[in-house]
C-alpha cells in the first residue's frame, strides 16, 4: 500500500509543478518512514557539545572581516506566513519600529554594512507561494537592494500531507491548499539548487552564505562573525547560544558518539524517556539560532555527489490536515531542519553567539517586547536591548492574533524598560503612555476595560494617580 502512496504522492507532485530533484528529496524520506525510521536521536548515543569558538573572544582583523563579508550573500528565511498570530500574508511585512517592518529593516541592516564594507552583500529571500508576491512588492521601494547576477528570491518546494494511516496523500475537498505542507527549512538546499539561484551566487564570485530567519533581526550582517568562518575553513557553520530555562525545549546541538560530529537534535527528534535528559541546560548548553554559515561551492559539490540528495536526518512529524480541526484526518509531514545540515559536513564548526543575534518573534509577546523602549533601533539598523527583556504573557483570548493584538495597543506599546515581567489577564485596552514596572501585572476585570495614559502597572496593578 505504501509503494502505491509513493507514486501517488510523486504524481501530485509533478502536476503541482514540483522540481525532479526535490521529488527525489521527498521519495528518500519517504522511504525512511515507510521502513520505520523516526529520524530520534537517542540520550545514550550522543554526548554534550562543548569547548566551541566564542564571539566574545574573536580576535578577527578589519580587514579579513571585510575579505569574508565581500564574498558573502545574505539569505533570509521568509516562508513564515505568521499563521500563529492570525496573519495571512509574510511575518517579516510586520511593523517592528513605527512604521519599519521586519523587511525594512533587514534591507537597513545590509545597506549599512555594504556602505560601511564596500561589500555587495546580496540579499536574497526564500519565499513560499504564498509570501513571494507581497514580499517583492514591499521591495519595490528599495529598488538598491538588487545586485546585478542574483536574484531577489526563490521559492521554497511543497510536498503533500499523508494520510496517518496508509502514507497515501491526503484529499481535503473543504481547502484543498491544506493537502499540501514545506518540507521544513532542510528544503532550503534542494531549493537553492533547483532554482538556480546556487549557480548564480558562485558565478557571480560569491564563496559564503549566511542564512538566518526573517523574523530574527537580531542575525544582522557581521564583519568579525564573517571573517571567523572564512578564517575557520569549514564547509559549514552554525551560530549556538547558551539556553536559558526558557530554552528547555527546541532544538540543541549534541555530539554523536559514533562519528564525533555535531548533530541538531530538534524535540520532535526526542524520545520521552530522553526528555528530561534533553532539557537539562546544565548538560546541553548550547540551543540551535538557525543562524548559519556555508561554503557555497563545498555545498554544491555535496549536492552533485548526493544527486542533490543531502542525508539530512528524517523528522516525522504527526498532525491534523487542518491544524485548526484536531478531528480533521490525522496526517504525516515529512520534514527535515536546515540546521541538520551540521552532520553532513566533516569539519563543521559552531561558534557561541552573544544572546543579540537571537531575537525570533513567534508570538505577540515577542513582538510587544520588540516594539517597546526595551529595544532602541540604531543607525545601523540594529535593534540592542537597554535592559534585559522583561518577561511579558498576554491573554490569549485578546492578544493572541495581531488583528485583536493591534487594537488594543493602537496607541504604542507601554514602557517595559522598568518591568522585569508584564501578565494581563482579560481584555485590557493600553492608551499612551503607560508605564509597566517590576513583576506587573493586570488581572481579568470580567469586561473590556482601558489602562488610560499615564497609568502605572505593577505588582499591585493598576495605578492611575
Amino acid at each position: 500500500m505504501s509503494d502505491t502512496g509513493l507514486s501517488q504522492a510523486q504524481q501530485k507532485m509533478r502536476d503541482g509543478g514540483v522540481a525532479e530533484t526535490a521529488i527525489d528529496v521527498f521519495s528518500h524520506f519517504y522511504r525512511l518512514l515507510e521502513s520505520g525510521e523516526t529520524g530520534v536521536i537517542p540520550e545514550s548515543e550522543v554526548d554534550p557539545l562543548v569547548d566551541v569558538d566564542k564571539q566574545s573572544e574573536l580576535d578577527v582583523p578589519e580587514q579579513v572581516g571585510r575579505d569574508a563579508l565581500a564574498k558573502t550573500a545574505i539569505i533570509k528565511l521568509n516562508g513564515g506566513l505568521g499563521t500563529s498570530m492570525g496573519m495571512d500574508k509574510a511575518k517579516s511585512l510586520l511593523t517592528v519600529r513605527g512604521d519599519e517592518t521586519f523587511l525594512d529593516i533587514i534591507v537597513g541592516q545590509v545597506r549599512h554594512a555594504r556602505e560601511t564594507s564596500g561589500a555587495r552583500l546580496p540579499l536574497v529571500f526564500m519565499n513560499s507561494f504564498r509570501t513571494r508576491d507581497d514580499t517583492l512588492a514591499a521591495l519595490e521601494k528599495h529598488a538598491d537592494v538588487a545586485v546585478d547576477g542574483v536574484p531577489l528570491d526563490f521559492l521554497q518546494n511543497r510536498e503533500p500531507k499523508l494520510r496517518a494511516d496508509d502514507l497515501t496523500p491526503v484529499t481535503w475537498e473543504a481547502d484543498p491548499s491544506l493537502e499540501w505542507c514545506p518540507p521544513g527549512h532542510g528544503d532550503l538546499y534542494t531549493a537553492l539548487q533547483t532554482s538556480g539561484v546556487l549557480t548564480a551566487l558562485l558565478e557571480a564570485g560569491f564563496e559564503y552564505a549566511h542564512v538566518s530567519n526573517s523574523d530574527n533581526l537580531g542575525a544582522s550582517p557581521d564583519a568579525a562573525v564573517a571573517g571567523w568562518f572564512a578564517q575557520t575553513g569549514a564547509p559549514f557553520g552554525a551560530e549556538v547560544a547558551v539556553r536559558t530555562p526558557a530554552d528547555r525545549k527546541g532544538g540543541h546541538q549534541v555530539v554523536r558518539k559514533s562519528d564525533g560530529r555535531i548533530v541538531l537534535r530538534e524535540t520532535a527528534q526526542t524520545l520521552d524517556e530522553d526528555a528530561a535528559a534533553a532539557a537539562d541546560i546544565s548538560k546541553h548548553k548550547y540551543f540551535n539560532t538557525n543562524n548559519l554559515w556555508f561554503d557555497l561551492k563545498a555545498l554544491a559539490v555535496e549536492l552533485e555527489r548526493t544527486g542533490g540528495v543531502l542525508q539530512l536526518p528524517l523528522i516525522k512529524n504527526s498532525k491534523t490536515v487542518d491544524p485548526s480541526d484536531a478531528s480533521s484526518t490525522p496526517v504525516i509531514q515529512i520534514e527535515s531542519a536546515m540546521g541538520a545540515a551540521i552532520e553532513v559536513f566533516e569539519g563543521a564548526r559552531v561558534l557561541e553567539v552573544d544572546r543579540s543575534r537571537f531575537l525570533p518573534v513567534k508570538t505577540t509577546n515577542d513582538l510587544l517586547v520588540l516594539r517597546s523602549d526595551v529595544y532602541e533601533l540604531g543607525e545601523d539598523y540594529r535593534l540592542t536591548a537597554v535592559v534585559e527583556a522583561p518577561y511579558v504573557d498576554l491573554d490569549t483570548d485578546y492578544y493572541k492574533t495581531i488583528g485583536k493584538f493591534d487594537a488594543r495597543f493602537a496607541q504604542g506599546a507601554p514602557s517595559l524598560v522598568g518591568a522585569t515581567a508584564l501578565r494581563v489577564e482579560g481584555d485590557w485596552t493600553f492608551e499612551a503612555g503607560v508605564t509597566a514596572v517590576g513583576e506587573a501585572r493586570l488581572t481579568d476585570p470580567g469586561e473590556p476595560a482601558t489602562v488610560p495614559s499615564g497609568a502605572t502597572i505593577s505588582a499591585d496593578g493598576l495605578d492611575v494617580s
